[in-house]
């Protein structure tokens, strides 16, 4: 009975040891498994968000040309003997900076249909244009407008008249002022004082006009 009880509380040790070292494995697998789930949750790129680009606002940037609208103005040019000015009656897109795209119309000649001269010499350029409350007009052009003249007092008067009777045309200008390259300018080819305001003089203005 003896040896049979010491047997017996053998097995009984061997049990509870064999139990303790599958529980401790349990555990460890227990452990090992969420360190794995953890570490491939911190890891995974799948489950992180993708981040979003900063949203970008463009700034709208304001139309000066209405859309389908148009306005007539009237252009000065020299008639086909270079003795006086005619009046040409063109459509253009309307524009908030009509004083502008009428002098750059100008500068671009008369239509083709009309047989008219241009008064503005080949490469003249509209460098700025500035209409002040009292009436006036202060136009910019590039150096061309003196140095590739062609001169005399007839041509310069053409010339001159040309952009002060077309800018006149408008109810908020009185006069124009000249400049050459940002600087006042004393005269075109001798005969005309730009270093003064310029009214319009219909004088040289004749015919009835053209409406291409």
């Amino acid at each position: 009975m003896k040896v049979f009880s010491v047997h017996k509380a053998t097995l009984l040790i061997f049990f509870l040891v064999a139990m303790m070292i599958i529980i401790s494995g349990c555990s460890a697998m227990e452990t090992l498994s969420s360190l794995k789930a953890r570490f491939q949750s911190d890891t995974d790129p799948v489950d992180q968000p993708a981040e979003l680009p900063p949203e970008i606002t463009i700034p709208e940037i304001p139309e000066t040309n209405l859309v389908g609208e148009t306005r007539e103005i009237t252009l000065y040019f020299a008639d086909s003997l270079g003795q006086s000015l005619v009046a040409e009656q063109r459509l253009i897109p309307k524009t908030i900076s009509i004083a502008r795209a009428t002098v750059n119309e100008l500068i671009a000649g008369p239509h083709p249909e009309t047989g008219l001269l241009p008064t503005i010499p080949y490469g003249t350029v509209l460098q700025d244009i500035n209409v002040k409350d009292d009436g006036l007009i202060i136009v910019d052009f590039s150096r061309e407008l003196r140095d590739h003249h062609l001169g005399g007092d007839l041509a310069e008067a053409l010339t001159v008249y040309s952009i002060v009777n077309t800018l006149t045309q408008f109810p908020t200008v009185e006069r124009v002022r000249f400049l050459i390259d940002g600087q006042p300018v004393d005269t075109l080819a001798g005969s005309i004082d730009l270093s003064r305001d310029i009214y319009p003089d219909t004088a040289l203005v004749s015919g009835e006009g053209y409406r291409p």
